[in-house]
């Protein structure tokens, strides 16, 4: 990451895709998906992303699956609905895409960059990660910390609370 992956053999391969679905109008959760996924080029994971994530090789062995089904899965988690993130995701969805030559598989659905929206409702985002979100709101923080899944929650929670204070529905703009 220090290397923004420009290094020969560095590549941005998906972990992990955490994602909830949620009522467009008040943000409820109303389903959720949490998927492992095998990395191809670098199969085993380097101890900082261990420790950042707590996902270990064993876990992404057992449980893991192949990008293309875990990518289909979230296309059909997805359903066509717009998707909000933390950032672009969106692109490193587009990386392994190039990445492992499927250049056939659908794009990933329309993807709007919350970071934006929580700057323009006055939460400063150059610092912080997806995970913080909750937290900074006063929003307990529940999982593990850069967990695809947890971290989708907090930033669920953080726009929840910023919802009720009368910010603008990002998902509805």
């Amino acid at each position: 990451m220090a290397n923004r992956w420009s290094r020969p053999g560095e590549f941005t391969e998906l972990v992990q895709i955490g994602a909830v679905r949620v009522d467009a109008e008040n943000f409820a959760v109303e389903a959720e998906m949490d998927i492992l996924v095998r990395p191809r080029i670098n199969a085993t994971l380097s101890d900082y992303l261990v420790n950042l994530t707590g996902i270990t090789n064993e876990e992404v062995g057992a449980r893991g699956v192949d990008f293309a089904e875990a990518y289909r899965a979230f296309l059909d988690f997805a359903d066509g609905c717009v998707t909000l993130a933390f950032g672009t995701d969106n692109l490193i969805f587009e990386d392994n895409i190039r990445l492992y030559g499927l250049g056939g598989f659908a794009p990933p659905p329309h993807f709007i960059n919350l970071r934006p929206w929580f700057n323009a409702n006055g939460i400063a985002t150059s610092r912080l990660h997806s995970c913080d979100i909750g937290p900074t709101l006063g929003v307990p923080f529940e999982g593990r910390q850069h967990n695809a899944l947890a971290d989708t929650k907090s930033l669920v929670a953080g726009i929840r609370v910023l919802l009720a204070r009368g910010a603008k529905n990002p998902s509805l703009s």
